[in-house]
């Protein structure tokens, strides 16, 4: 599975449960909350003002070890 902005937070932590820690190193501690795993990456990102691309870099880099 290849990680992109449009992916949902929730199938993303599904598969890659040890990419939690790269969301919480952002901003994004409600990872348990439903409406969060329901978001895209780019959703969340923008409501924590984060970086999209960066943080899909890190994801990808984290599932595909």
């Amino acid at each position: 599975m290849e990680i992109t902005k449009n992916s949902i937070i929730g199938d993303v932590l599904d598969k890659y449960p040890e990419t939690a820690e790269a969301f919480f190193s952002i901003g994004m501690h409600c990872l348990g909350c439903p409406a969060s795993r329901g978001e895209t990456i780019e959703e969340a990102c923008m409501v924590h003002g984060a970086n999209a691309d960066e943080l899909i870099d890190v994801l990808n880099r984290i599932a595909n070890k």
